[in-house]
């Protein structure tokens, strides 16, 4: 919702301090706690968010347009949570290799072709958010077929190198790498009866939510189940 632009693609989300957005966000937010989270978590790094979060529950934080403050945050402190945890992970993500080697192998346009597919996406998702609120972004957000689809882009790198040059498979692979981090600190941080929400930025979705499949004691409960319409 800060919108820091760090990513390939980013969305537009307005300043979501507005009245309108705040309304919306309570809203979401009295949905999510309808699910009666014991615990929260988030994409930010060690430290930082239970630092700031005790900070939110003693009303010395200064306004943010983070989502974690204004989702995590505010849901953790709707749910009587005495505590917020970081689970973000350092990473590489090696793009400008491949991007170097599809040139100069004739492969700039798979390239090309990914990348306007998921600004189509961006697209979408900014005219939704603009058009229908967060709730909806939300919804189209946590959508297993999107995601699903989204994920294509993240394979469609194995088609650039060749032979003992592998630098689509390299991105992968730290691309992955980071992600079984984060997954392993949802893991290590979770305890039996434990019902967790989590908060990530969606191009991590496809691959926490296989991890939360594929590891034995965890059940997937769709947030679609929950957000308002």
């Amino acid at each position: 919702m800060s919108n820091p632009g760090h990513d390939i693609h980013n969305v537009n989300a307005g300043d979501v301090l507005q009245p309108d957005r705040q309304a919306e966000i309570e809203k979401i937010t009295g949905a999510l706690a309808s699910f009666h989270p014991t615990e929260v978590m988030a994409e930010w790094p060690a430290d930082v968010a239970s630092q700031r979060y005790a900070q939110y529950l003693n009303s010395t934080l200064a306004p943010s347009r983070n989502e974690v403050v204004q989702l995590g945050f505010r849901l953790a402190k709707a749910s009587r949570l005495s505590h917020f945890y970081d689970i973000d992970a350092d990473g590489d993500f090696p793009y400008e290799p491949v991007q170097v080697f599809a040139q100069a192998h004739g492969q700039s346009q798979l390239l090309e072709r990914a990348n306007v597919e998921m600004e189509a996406s961006t697209q979408t998702q900014t005219a939704l958010l603009q058009s229908k609120g967060i709730a909806a972004t939300l919804r189209y957000l946590n959508d297993p077929v999107l995601l699903s689809h989204s994920n294509s882009f993240y394979r469609q790198m194995l088609r650039v190198g060749a032979g003992t040059q592998q630098p689509g498979a390299d991105l992968l692979t730290a691309w992955y790498h980071r992600n079984f981090l984060i997954c392993a600190n949802i893991v290590q941080n979770a305890h039996p009866g434990d019902r967790i929400v989590i908060f990530y930025g969606s191009g991590h979705a496809f691959l926490l939510r296989q991890c939360v499949t594929e590891t034995p004691g965890f059940v997937l409960v769709e947030p679609n189940n929950f957000l308002p319409q």
